[in-house]
């Protein structure tokens, strides 16, 4: 996939936001208690924490759409802030290319007083006129503006970031309201990117994405000018864009300056500490308390149990995030025999009106194969999910194996549950057999837990609803389990909780998903959805990736060079000079992919050299210059380099657009 090659503007003074005593509480409960930070235009910061720990909060305050009960967050001058919450209103009544303009109101309004002057221009004479030459002056600077505003990029920028996001140039066109809150999303999103902000805030941006979408904002976010804070239960996502990781825990902050899985490793360790220290603590506790128990009513002891006393109260207690180990002895029933044969299909076709979704497509699931469904939004993945789960027509043949019991999880799978029972009534209608006993293991370890159990369903976030959809399929007997999107509601934990249970399933799995993390050691076999057809690839998911991207490298070396090929056709050079001019043609254009590919692997090597710095920035407790020198170093090649590539890119796309 190619990076999205914007020019992003280096910002001339350092920008920053600085959250400064920050304190929320909700009646008497302290969701954030006095909580500092500080986030420079450099930094890439991973928001993590417990479902409820505040990290919502602590994004909507410093975005100025929520107040904190006491302290402040610090801005420095032109820090401007874009925020992409997980849910929002959005508007109607546009296409989709107007909406994404309205990124640029500013230049747009710029353009059209342009487009006025000039036409004003056009219909004078008066030449010499002191205001004809004012409207010339004011056509000038008005240009000016436009120019350095980055004007003359919109169009280009709006298609690049579009097409990155998973639009089609057809979709351009079609109204807003035409299209899922998924979709309309990502046009949001498209929005923000295109404003280019001093700060990015993100919370769950992934979530309505599909892989290579989810694989260009990578790139995207790789090279921003500006500072990131992202929320994200991706940890792929995280550890290819983050440089920072911030913990939210017990109302307090806990700054790793080293992304997500380094961060995993470090928390680990802190944690042992923490609890060795808590148990240190605790043991003196206990014994000062029976010592002042002991000699409460001796006089001779009173000056030393007054001692006691104060040195009890003065002492700060420290505390343990408690950690939840209903673990993970969770799994699913054994699976029943079935055939080997689980699903099969033979010039399998959907069509929706005249929109074709799958043409012909054949294929073969057999027994204990676990399978990916994978592909761009749109391309047939959640059709061919509800065809396999007989919930649409289609044409063509499908067969489901001998004895073959499937466990269908659809995307609006929270949606299909009784919203009067309660969240234990809902598990207890499907719970048959031994497995009953485990019934609140199974909802303590998605998060049902106490009084929760309690709550009626229709009380239920999304996100909880999901989980209770899943805590179902764990109390049930299948031997196919079909799932789509299964993780998009669901944070880390409850993630590992799920992939655990389906590693261990002893029966066949086919699941759509996004998430490279989750299906990493997961599948064994990839069918890639595209044009209306599939591809099966086997193989894990890194695998494919690794093979898909070099295959989509090699189909746009084909491009270029059939474009050269067929443009030499068209010339039909006949004689001595057009055959020196296609020659020298040839020699520039292999000259100008060559500068290209140097600058692409020079700027790997420069973000593996970062990486490693930022580790050991992150690790080192001793302040060594030397390491921030070369630290900064590297990143104004970095930024040069990607300057290079960007030159390089466009050069090669204008010269292949000449003839020879």
């Amino acid at each position: 996939m190619e990076p999205p090659g914007f020019k992003f503007p280096i910002p001339k003074s350092y920008k920053m936001i600085s959250i400064d005593n920050i304190t929320v509480h909700f009646g008497g409960f302290v969701l954030l208690d006095k909580v500092s930070l500080q986030i420079g235009n450099k930094d890439r910061v991973g928001l993590v924490g417990r479902n409820g720990a505040g990290k919502t909060t602590l994004m909507r305050i410093i975005s100025g759409l929520q107040e904190a009960n006491d302290g402040k967050v610090i801005k420095s001058a032109s820090s401007d802030i874009g925020y992409l919450p997980q849910q929002m209103i959005h508007m109607e009544g546009k296409s989709v290319i107007d909406e994404a303009k309205m990124a640029f109101k500013d230049l747009l309004l710029l353009e059209k007083k342009i487009e006025t002057t000039s036409h004003l221009l056009a219909t004078r004479e008066d030449y010499e006129s002191d205001s004809y030459l004012n409207l010339i002056n004011e056509l000038t600077e008005l240009n000016a503006k436009f120019e350095l505003g980055g004007g003359n990029a919109i169009h280009g920028d709006i298609e690049k970031t579009l097409l990155g996001l998973g639009f089609m140039h057809r979709d351009f066109d079609r109204p807003t309201s035409e299209f899922s809150g998924g979709w309309r999303m990502r046009i949001e999103l498209a929005k923000l990117l295109l404003k280019k902000p001093a700060f990015l805030l993100l919370d769950e941006p992934t979530n309505h994405l599909d892989i290579e979408s989810i694989q260009w904002l990578e790139d995207y976010l790789k090279t921003y000018a500006g500072g990131v804070i992202l929320i994200s239960h991706d940890r792929a996502f995280l550890d290819n864009v983050t440089n920072r990781t911030v913990e939210i825990s017990l109302g307090g902050l806990t700054d790793y300056k080293v992304p997500y899985s380094r961060f995993v490793v470090l928390r680990k360790e802190r944690r042992e500490q923490e609890i060795a220290s808590y148990q240190n603590q605790q043991k003196l506790i206990k014994e000062t308390e029976d010592f002042i128990e002991r000699f409460r009513y001796k006089a001779t002891k009173a000056v030393q149990v007054q001692s006691r006393v104060k040195q009890l109260n003065k002492l700060v207690r420290i505390e343990v995030e408690e950690e939840d180990k209903a673990t993970m002895s969770i799994k699913f029933p054994p699976a029943p025999r079935s055939g080997r044969e689980v699903v099969s299909a033979l010039k399998l076709s959907k069509n929706y009106g005249s929109h074709n979704v799958l043409d012909n497509i054949d294929f073969l699931i057999e027994k204990g194969e676990k399978v990916a469904f994978v592909g761009k939004n749109g391309e047939g993945k959640t059709t061919l999910s509800k065809i396999i789960a007989q919930e649409i027509s289609y044409e063509g043949q499908l067969k489901i194996g001998h004895n073959v019991n499937m466990g269908y999880f659809a995307q609006n799978q929270d949606e299909l549950m009784d919203g009067n029972k309660t969240v234990l009534e809902t598990i207890d209608a499907v719970a048959v057999g031994d497995v009953r006993a485990k019934m609140r293991d199974i909802l303590g370890a998605f998060l049902f837990s106490g009084e929760d159990t309690d709550k009626k369903v229709k009380v239920l976030s999304g996100g909880e609803r999901s989980r209770l959809s899943l805590a179902k399929m764990l109390l049930q007997t299948h031997n196919l389990l079909l799932l789509d999107e299964p993780t998009n509601h669901l944070d880390m934990r409850s993630k590992d909780i799920l992939k655990l249970a389906l590693k261990k399933f002893d029966g066949t799995l086919i699941v759509v998903s996004h998430d490279r993390e989750f299906l990493d050691g997961l599948i064994d076999k990839v069918y890639e959805f595209k044009d209306h057809k599939i591809k099966v690839h086997l193989g894990g998911i890194y695998d494919f990736l690794k093979k898909r991207k070099l295959e989509s490298l090699q189909e746009l070396e084909r491009k270029s060079v059939a474009k050269v090929i067929s443009e030499n056709e068209q010339s039909k050079p006949q004689n001595k000079n057009n055959y020196i001019q296609k020659k020298e043609y040839e020699k520039k254009l292999r000259k100008l992919q060559n500068r290209i590919k140097d600058s692409e692997n020079r700027i790997f090597e420069l973000e593996e050299e970062l990486t490693e710095l930022s580790q050991k920035m992150g690790e080192t407790e001793i302040h060594d210059p030397e390491i921030y020198k070369k630290y900064g170093s590297l990143e104004s090649e970095l930024a040069k380099q990607m300057e290079e590539w960007e030159k390089a890119s466009d050069k090669l796309s204008k010269f292949e657009e000449q003839s020879f």
